[in-house]
């Protein structure tokens, strides 16, 4: 019993800061405009509390922010720029990369990115 408690308390401790903490750092950016055409740049994840944060690209010569938050596997952020207001839904894949689409309020269609952690 003291075994069973004691392995359950540590999986709870591990589980924890791996889902909060380990979305947080700078990333690569690569992605497609909805002409499909590839961009690329930079992003970067600022925790804010255990399920918040706010993000920061730089990519195509431009630059956006974010507020975002991690729930399991799934990461979304809401952002501004320019004067557009966008979304983002991204799959936390195992290797610690972010795989989503993105769309602009009001437009038809979407993008796709990827954010690959810089080591």
């Amino acid at each position: 019993m003291r075994k069973l408690i004691l392995s359950l308390a540590l999986l709870g401790f591990t589980a924890l800061p791996v889902a909060a903490q380990s979305i947080g750092g700078t990333y690569t950016v690569a992605g497609t405009n909805f002409d499909g055409s590839a961009y690329g740049g930079e992003a970067t994840i600022t925790l804010t509390s255990g399920t918040t944060c706010t993000i920061h690209w730089e990519t195509g010569g431009s630059s956006s922010d974010g507020i975002c938050m991690r729930n399991d596997d799934a990461f979304s952020a809401g952002y501004v720029m320019e004067k557009d207001i966008g979304l983002v839904v991204y799959k936390v894949e195992e290797d610690g990369s972010l795989h989503g689409l993105w769309t602009i309020a009001g437009k038809e269609g979407n993008g796709t990115e990827v954010l690959t952690p810089k080591k």
